[in-house]
């Protein structure tokens, strides 16, 4: 195959983001039949379609769509080299490049991150979302410095890495004030046949809780599941029915959904790591985030308990 020509790969990637080669040659400064012409070199080159004509539109086909996925990547870092060769040493940020597997609830990713903004160098936290695998594959390629999860590397997949444990905590179960008046019995009876919100089947926590309703003989009424943790609290807040997050963000949760506590457990447990290709973490703000951590969690945990049980059944009456 020859080798990859870049002003071709410019060339299409201008069209695939303006939509067609008129408007694609406008931004170009060069005719749409040249771009044409260049655009058919390039897919002869490759062995393959990368647009499909549908009507008067330009359509990407599927090799195509991979083909911009990778052309996006390669320009960005094109433009992060230009800014690196502009600015000397000193003067640049720091790049810190982080996936947040998507079952990691939003306010605690903010908190194991958090950290990291305290360096005293300049720092750029670039933060990718998605599913734990998606995101392993990019760490793999070092696309990424670190993928924050809610579980350890898991077993099976073919990708050298390494998990760090950042923190553990208990689940406090949350409702609205209407929905646990009319809960009866103290926790966690209480929950016995009550509606329960569920995170979807790739949360870790997910069948260790099941577990603990069959130890507890508790059989809640599920009425919904959510790979979206903020969809999830969406419900809850409009009083679909109970949903547990883990206790180290129980305060925020109450006061920006507008539930209350009706009880919590530490039989069930929530874990955040961080999983590197590296055994030994090097990275500066990987190595803010891991120090910070574990105090942290201990810091709003012994928060949390203070509450006593008490307290908690007089804000759910």
């Amino acid at each position: 195959m020859a080798a990859l020509n870049y002003r071709h790969l410019h060339y299409f990637w201008a069209v695939a983001k303006a939509g067609s080669m008129a408007r694609a040659s406008e931004r170009l400064h060069v005719t749409a039949q040249t771009i044409s012409g260049q655009l058919g070199l390039f897919e002869d080159v490759l062995g393959c379609k990368l647009f499909a004509r549908v009507g008067r539109r330009l359509e990407l086909t599927d090799a195509g769509r991979t083909a911009l996925s990778y052309a996006e990547e390669i320009f960005a870092l094109g433009e992060e080299l230009e800014e690196a060769l502009r600015h000397p040493p000193g003067g640049r940020p720091l790049q810190f490049r982080v996936g947040v597997a998507d079952v990691v609830p939003k306010s605690v990713a903010y908190r194991l991150l958090e950290p990291a903004l305290r360096l005293p160098e300049p720092l750029r936290i670039v933060c990718r979302e998605g599913k734990l695998a998606g995101l392993l594959a990019d760490l793999a390629v070092h696309r990424l410095d670190i993928v924050l999860a809610d579980g350890p590397m898991p077993a099976g997949v073919n990708v050298r890495g390494y998990s760090h444990l950042l923190g553990e905590c208990g689940l406090t179960f949350f409702a609205t004030a209407a929905l646990a008046r009319r809960r009866k019995g103290g926790f966690p009876r209480c929950l016995d046949g009550a509606p329960l919100l569920l995170p979807g089947e790739d949360a870790a926590v997910r069948p260790k809780l099941m577990r603990w309703f069959d130890k507890e003989r508790i059989r809640p009424r599920i009425v919904g599941e959510f790979d979206d943790g903020a969809l999830l609290k969406a419900f809850g807040e409009a009083g679909a029915g109970i949903f547990a997050l883990p206790s180290v963000i129980a305060r925020q949760v109450r006061r920006q959904y507008g539930v209350v506590a009706i009880g919590g457990t530490e039989a069930v447990t929530e874990q955040f790591y961080a999983i590197s290709v590296e055994r030994r973490l090097t990275h500066p703000a990987v190595v803010a985030i891991s120090s910070a951590a574990r105090e942290e969690f201990r810091r709003s945990l012994g928060i949390v308990r203070s509450e006593d049980a008490q307290g908690l059944s007089q804000q759910a009456s």
